[in-house]
């Protein structure tokens, strides 16, 4: 199958397959291992359109590198950072009946937050400058995993119960992430 963009897939021990266009206008696709070519290329046809657009976007945005953080810039945010994470991931974790074990503050390229099967707890810290509910719905979102360690309809019913309005923070993440990584 031809396809108007080159491509790159990265197999890892995911479930499902996804898209990423990076900031520099490149396309990734993360698929499970074993995952055959014929479906990964079935489902690239299936969202050609939206692959196309979003890399028109990025070349109509072009990615500037921005001069690298100083050491005690990014200690001063990575600080700041574990102290909102903590306190908010404290009192959601009361809220919520659930217990967690460490929390760690890093920069992921490709993730806000993650929970390992242990309860301990990863957070990006440029999400410090994302609005206050989007932190929120963050945390909430990597809490829900110590009750549901996946992403079904009951994991997002426990999300739901905490943050009825969850989606907003979720859409804006979605719409919006990529200038956290412009920030600071």
């Amino acid at each position: 199958m031809h396809f108007p963009f080159s491509f790159e897939i990265i197999y890892s021990r995911r479930r499902t397959v996804a898209l990423q266009i990076t900031r520099e206008g490149r396309v990734k696709v993360r698929a499970p291992y074993g995952c055959p070519r014929s479906f990964i290329e079935s489902f690239l046809h299936s969202k050609e359109d939206w692959v196309v657009r979003h890399l028109e976007e990025a070349r109509s945005h072009p990615f500037h590198e921005h001069p690298p953080l100083s050491e005690s810039r990014r200690r001063h945010y990575v600080e700041t950072a574990r102290a909102i994470f903590t306190q908010k991931t404290a009192y959601y974790a009361r809220i919520m009946g659930v217990t967690y074990g460490r929390i760690s503050i890093r920069e992921q390229k490709t993730r806000w937050g993650s929970c390992s099967s242990a309860g301990n707890l990863n957070f990006n810290w440029r999400l410090i400058f994302a609005p206050e509910e989007v932190l929120d719905y963050v945390v909430v979102h990597e809490l829900a995993h110590r009750k549901e360690m996946n992403h079904s309809k009951a994991f997002y019913a426990v999300v739901e119960s905490v943050l009825p309005d969850y989606k907003s923070s979720r859409r804006w993440l979605r719409e919006h992430g990529d200038s956290l990584w412009d920030m600071a």
